[in-house]
């Protein structure tokens, strides 16, 4: 080979090392199962729906507006070989649409960020926000909540070659990126108000921060960080145990909604009836090797 091709492959392999994602995508979820759940979910008969405004209009639309993402591999990632989008929120989405709209019922899908959430809701972009979306007094201001149904504390993530970095008491002085519009910025406010914080607008702007090496660490909800672990690779790791407040994830639905109290009745029923833990299963347990199922935490 040239001296000229060794240079433009070596070129080409950095550019490609350059722009890679931080982390690669690990062991998939298992698609016929997950598929299989959602396609047994229960389907609300027609008394139940006409009881409720809120699901009524989505009965009557014909589709389920959804505010989501398709980048978080344990709640919400999208397969682009079949263009499905698969994890446990992306399971309670699809599985509450099969109770409104039945066989073959539909979502439209629209992208959010920690910064957009609310807002989409307020001007009437979707009918709802399914989003590891954590439950806060001054979102409710704003919007209302149904659940929560899932609850995470807040963890660290960092390179494996810093050893500079045990937990979040050694984050003074440290670079630490969080999302922009999460309650990442409040927590390390309050947990480690010496932290240089950078805030990103999305999760992935954040890893790439970290890959990059422009922020030392990275604090979000501890079940996005076991998200980025579950990609098995050997470039992260958590630093100490989670910590902070329990985030409560809840389902944001436009402010007063009767969508609150009809979504509340459809986790209940999933939780009752096996499905929530069947879907934490597929989506969470056999991605992170973990085989005792946590209880639902309880809905509001």
């Amino acid at each position: 080979m040239s001296l000229p091709s060794i240079l433009k492959s070596a070129l080409v392999a950095l550019a490609v090392a350059t722009s890679a994602p931080l982390f690669a995508q690990g062991t998939p979820i298992n698609s016929a199962a997950f598929d299989s759940l959602v396609a047994q979910g229960p389907v609300a008969d027609a008394a139940t729906i006409a009881s409720n405004t809120w699901a009524s209009n989505v009965k009557k639309a014909g589709t389920l507006r959804l505010g989501g993402v398709q980048t978080s591999n344990l709640f919400s990632l999208l397969n682009e070989k079949d263009g499905k989008i698969r994890g446990f929120d992306a399971g309670l989405a699809q599985l509450l649409t099969r109770y409104i709209l039945g066989d073959g019922g539909k979502y439209q899908f629209t992208q959010v960020t920690s910064s957009t959430r609310e807002q989409v809701l307020i001007n009437n972009q979707v009918d709802m926000v399914l989003a590891t979306y954590s439950i806060t007094p001054a979102r409710e201001e704003r919007i209302s909540f149904a659940g929560p149904y899932y609850t995470s504390q807040a963890g660290v993530l960092i390179k494996p070659s810093n050893k500079a970095i045990k937990s979040y008491n050694d984050l003074a002085g440290k670079k630490t990126a969080t999302q922009a519009g999460s309650t990442g910025p409040a927590i390390l406010a309050q947990f480690a108000p010496k932290a240089i914080v950078q805030e990103f607008q999305t999760h992935q702007e954040a890893l790439d921060g970290l890959r990059q090496g422009r922020v030392d660490a990275y604090v979000t909800d501890n079940t996005l960080l076991l998200n980025v672990l579950s990609l098995g690779t050997a470039d992260a790791q958590l630093a100490g145990a989670p910590f902070g407040p329990q985030d409560q994830y809840g389902v944001g639905l436009p402010k007063g909604s009767e969508g609150v109290a009809f979504v509340n009745a459809f986790l209940k029923k999933i939780e009752s009836d096996g499905t929530w833990a069947k879907l934490w299963t597929v989506s969470i347990g056999q991605r992170t090797g973990s085989t005792s199922v946590p209880a639902p935490p309880p809905i509001r």
